[in-house]
């Protein structure tokens, strides 16, 4: 099939983000939405949900979570699922963890107060066992509990019932228990898991997807073998560009039409996380820099790429301020790779978003949202 790299950024654009009609749909849709906890302006999970949900506002996956169908839980990266896609890494095989060599015996004594309380915050842990520090992964210290209660929800034992201004609430997680004895063959579950991934990010490299499936070892490190076999016999549609291989589902065309609309997109969006086909298809490297020194930033410490039609043009960041006694505000500093478009259509289009946003932050109308590209 002979197709262009403005047809796949447009097929891109146009399968990623029409995928529902409200929380529920869209989440089934995309089947995994990854989470971060950095706020700039808002948790990346909002910030992906808001550009496919009109009148989506920061924090609504949180409100809601409890009536929804879905689970935080770890696929390639840690994330939000719908409960048909959690079946498809449970039972998750793994040893002894870290942190129960590290504090032997703690992780029973925790599940059975789990089991008697119900639902359990960390800061309970803390009061019932006390704060034992442990070495972390990061060089340094962490409560023990608190691990523990991570540790119990990584193996399955555990799930998160809601969030309490963003910590994590854990309750069992007795509807994982029926899988212990009655499985999905492993097989079936890695061909699931690929589906999925191909659903997700296509149109998707040969490259690219081979590495996603590398990541699974974090959300499925017992079906690497069934993995491998399952990326080898995939169906799915390909085409050759520039000499890379871009593979999708089998019955769609990679088509789409443009929208003379300006978005900002999320670092981990499904639209940017492949950073390969980002640069393909866009013409320049993002790169998320909030781990990196300040002094040694190019784009920002969070910044969000510029879509344009269906090209990314450059990047933003956003912060909200609160200057004085006056309202909150919504300041931005707009960069562009190759000079900013003179349209007063491009003007329009990037105060609309600006404008969504403040929505999307819940922000008075008296904010300053004058475009000031830098």
């Amino acid at each position: 099939m002979s197709v262009t790299v403005q047809q796949l950024r447009a097929f891109a654009l146009s399968r990623s983000l029409d995928c529902g009609s409200d929380l529920a749909s869209v989440i089934r849709s995309l089947g995994f939405v990854q989470a971060d906890p950095i706020r700039a302006p808002a948790r990346a999970q909002d910030l992906i949900l808001m550009q496919r949900l009109p009148g989506y506002r920061a924090g609504d996956l949180e409100r809601h979570y409890p009536s929804l169908d879905i689970e935080e839980d770890m696929l390639q990266n840690y994330g939000f699922v719908p409960r048909d896609v959690q079946v498809l890494v449970h039972p998750r095989e793994i040893g002894t963890l870290k942190i129960e060599s590290a504090a032997p015996g703690l992780s029973a004594r925790v599940l059975d107060f789990v089991r008697e309380r119900g639902a359990v915050h960390p800061r309970d842990l803390d009061e019932h066992f006390g704060r034992v520090q442990v070495g972390n992964y990061w060089g340094g210290t962490s409560n023990a509990a608190t691990r523990v209660l991570d540790g119990l929800h990584y193996r399955g034992e555990l799930r998160v019932v809601r969030r309490d201004k963003g910590v994590r609430v854990y309750e069992a997680a007795h509807h994982l228990h029926a899988l212990r004895e009655r499985p999905l063959p492993r097989e079936e579950q890695a061909r699931g898991l690929l589906g999925l991934l191909l659903r997700q990010l296509a149109p998707v490299s040969t490259t690219s997807l081979g590495y996603v499936v590398s990541l699974l070892g974090y959300g499925a490190p017992h079906l690497k073998t069934e993995l491998r076999a399952a990326l080898k016999g995939l169906e799915a549609s390909r085409a050759t560009v520039d000499g890379v291989t871009y593979l999708w589902p089998v019955g769609e065309l990679p088509d789409g039409a443009s929208s003379r609309r300006v978005r900002l997109l999320a670092p981990f969006d499904p639209l940017v996380w492949d950073r390969r086909r980002f640069a393909h298809l866009h013409g320049w490297s993002y790169k998320f820099e909030a781990y990196v020194p300040a002094p040694k930033r190019v784009l920002g410490y969070y910044a969000l790429p510029l879509l344009w039609e269906d090209q990314a043009i450059g990047w933003a960041n956003l912060r909200v301020v609160k200057p004085g006694k006056g309202p909150a505000e919504l300041r931005h500093d707009v960069g562009f790779v190759a000079g900013q478009p003179k349209s007063k259509a491009f003007q329009r289009a990037l105060n609309s978003e600006l404008d969504r946003y403040r929505a999307f932050l819940g922000l008075d109308d008296e904010g300053s949202l004058s475009a000031a590209p830098a």
